[in-house]
């Protein structure tokens, strides 16, 4: 019987994990992950490389020659980066091949890198962080992620028009979900327009998950009572996105671009661990399985569905119950819309302190690698 993992793939769901470090790649784990464990994608953000970097792994030998080169420890960071992702990416790049000779639209093998997140609130700054980093790392397997706040959207669309494959993130609204199809479209069309090829772009849309139970949760718990509801509001509005997904990308305006060889643009689970243990631990994969998504899980999760997951078609179950989740959550005194906004705030903050952080290991373990005599001269 073939395990867990390989049963989502053959349902049609790609499994990405949600971690990447220098060690991951140099030790032969991610490989091992895409051949034993049916990985086909990697995702990061600036917490998963404050939490490589600080660890180590690998980065000492680069971070001093960079130092000798910069004093700017956002460089630094760049270039610790860009070596680990360009790495990844010649580890999936067979998987990426063997999508295009199958002339698969829904196409894996991607490695995802973040734009700074002190700029997302800038859409001329993120558009240019964009371009530099599909610039700098130059892989056709590279997802350069833009959060979904207002001021990315556009960004969002920009990148598009000009050909460049974008994994658009932080994404916990319904709303904000159409504005990111609705600017991907758009990037398409304009692309086709200026004659482009729309077969080459690629993209996915990030919903992180649990955080919204993680919040929905807390408001309830205020309010008093009302515990059944309690735990289910992120599966809803995930089985609610889906729906839409399927309404915008069967439209006879996508059904053109389609024609002309677009990929869809996939719904991917991202922020899929378990926060309250009183939820099975594989809560956020057994509960979000349905074709054309992925779910991209750290380790620990992969491990642990792997184990004792269960594969099931769920995501298509149930999505006019969904509807009525939202509708008692509203009746209970929480605020949908409240809460969204709340978590795009906090999501953005978060990735902002994480980078801080990064940039402060950076600066400090740079001014230590000068110091040394043999940095001198």
């Amino acid at each position: 019987m073939k395990k867990p993992l390989q049963q989502l793939a053959d349902l049609g769901q790609s499994v990405w994990i949600d971690y990447l470090s220098r060690d991951l790649v140099q030790s032969g784990q991610l490989e091992r992950l895409v051949h034993d464990d049916a990985v086909v994608g990697v995702t990061s953000n600036p917490t998963i490389f404050q939490e490589a970097m600080s660890a180590g792994n690998g980065y000492e030998d680069q971070l001093t020659e960079e130092a000798g080169e910069t004093q700017d420890p956002k460089e630094i960071f760049l270039r610790l980066a860009a070596r680990d992702v360009s790495d990844a990416c010649a580890v999936l790049r067979p998987v990426f091949d063997r999508g295009a000779a199958a002339r698969s639209k829904n196409r894996d093998g991607f490695v995802s890198i973040e734009v700074d997140p002190t700029i997302a609130s800038d859409t001329i700054a993120t558009t240019a962080a964009a371009v530099r980093l599909h610039a700098l790392i130059d892989r056709p397997n590279l997802f350069v992620k833009i959060p979904a706040t207002k001021q990315g959207v556009p960004a969002i669309e920009e990148m598009i028009a000009s050909g460049k494959s974008i994994n658009v993130t932080l994404i916990f609204s319904l709303q904000r979900y159409t504005e990111v199809a609705e600017a991907y479209v758009r990037g398409l069309e304009r692309l086709v327009a200026a004659g482009g090829d729309p077969s080459q772009v690629f993209s996915v849309a990030s919903f992180f998950v649990s955080r919204v139970d993680t919040e929905a949760d807390r408001r309830l718990g205020e309010l008093g009572g009302h515990d059944d509801l309690k735990g289910t509001l992120a599966v809803a509005n995930a089985k609610l996105a889906y729906r839409r997904y399927g309404q915008i990308f069967s439209s006879e305006r996508w059904k053109a671009l389609e024609a002309k060889g677009a990929s869809t643009q996939r719904c991917l689970w991202a922020s899929t661990s378990t926060k309250n243990p009183a939820y099975s631990d594989v809560k956020y994969v057994e509960e979000l399985i349905g074709p054309d998504t992925v779910n991209t899980m750290p380790e620990k999760t992969l491990r642990a569905f792997q184990q004792h997951g269960h594969v099931r078609n769920a995501l298509e179950e149930g999505a006019d119950d969904a509807q009525r989740v939202l509708e008692r959550f509203a009746k209970a005194g929480v605020d949908y819309a409240a809460v969204t906004d709340t978590l795009e705030r906090e999501g953005v903050r978060a990735f902002e302190k994480s980078f801080a952080s990064l940039l402060d290991g950076i600066r400090a373990a740079a001014a230590e690698a000068r110091s040394k005599p043999e940095a001198v001269g």
